[in-house]
């Protein structure tokens, strides 16, 4: 399992030029599924993403959460991060789980990150999605889970 958290001010996600979700500051989280991750991973996920301090506080230091800020998270499933670049030009998806465990376990995620009280907006699992981002800092933290 691996998450890419991006601090943003503001992201809009569209599919078919139609505007799905969209966030006015908080966490992009492209969240990616292995071969046989564990669904119990992405409760560990969750509240690691939620709790993880990237946003400063009154001194300009990093040492306050989403959740502290009353923020939100726009989740977005992505299996290109488990992509295999290690032969050859073209990068190989084979680490990636099957589409519909990877759902199940995506929608597991959004709803951990949901009881914590954050608003998670999604993506559209498996759609062509284009993303407007403005990132805040930038401040990007990558998070994995190798077994």
């Amino acid at each position: 399992m691996k998450a890419v958290i991006q601090r943003v001010k503001n992201t809009r996600l569209s599919v078919n030029g139609e505007t799905v979700s969209e966030i006015r500051g908080g966490l992009v989280v492209y969240f990616g599924v292995a071969v046989n991750d564990d669904p119990s991973t992405a409760d560990q996920f969750a509240k690691k993403i939620v709790n993880m301090r990237v946003f400063e506080d009154e001194n300009g230091k990093m040492n306050l959460s989403v959740i502290d800020k009353g923020l939100e998270i726009l989740s977005v499933s992505q299996f290109t991060l488990l992509a295999d670049c290690t032969h050859g030009n073209r990068p190989s998806f084979t680490g990636a789980e099957a589409p519909e465990k990877a759902r199940e376990i995506y929608d597991r995620f959004c709803d951990k990150l949901a009881e914590y009280g954050v608003p998670v907006k999604k993506g559209v699992f498996g759609a062509d999605m284009k993303i407007e981002q403005y990132n805040d800092g930038p401040v990007t933290i990558i998070l994995e889970n190798t077994p």
